[in-house]
């Protein structure tokens, strides 16, 4: 089992920076591959694909939106799973959820058994 808790979301203007922290409790997590995915306003499920990175840290992969201005990392010394978010836009005004599934990284959030509550990230235009 795999418990999930997110922080770090708020309100921000567009332009700044903000980092999303995901912290992991359980045994198993560092064999995890771990993702980010985000709810918009208006929309009724998770499923703009945010980031994923590999149980190892060696492999990430991004959604085209955010391509070039986040970055997710994972310390395993902290079980912790990290999103830089950069050059904030107002369309990236929604609650950031991680998820963890074991095996390789995916895109898809139907994949992942483990999901945390969601962060609030708000960018003011």
């Amino acid at each position: 089992q795999v418990q999930l808790v997110e922080s770090g979301g708020g309100l921000v203007q567009a332009g700044d920076s903000l980092r999303l922290s995901c912290a992991a409790s359980g045994p198993t997590f560092s064999s995890t591959a771990v993702g980010w995915f985000r709810q918009a306003p208006g929309k009724d499920s998770a499923s703009d694909f945010v980031a994923t990175i590999s149980a190892s840290g060696a492999v990430t992969y991004y959604g085209d939106s955010v391509k070039g201005r986040f970055t997710i990392s994972r310390d395993k010394t902290k079980n912790t799973v990290y999103v830089q978010m950069n050059s904030l836009k107002a369309d990236d005004t929604a609650v950031y959820y991680c998820a963890a599934k074991y095996g390789l990284t995916s895109r898809r959030g139907d994949d992942y058994a483990y999901w945390g509550q969601g962060t609030q990230v708000t960018v003011s235009s």
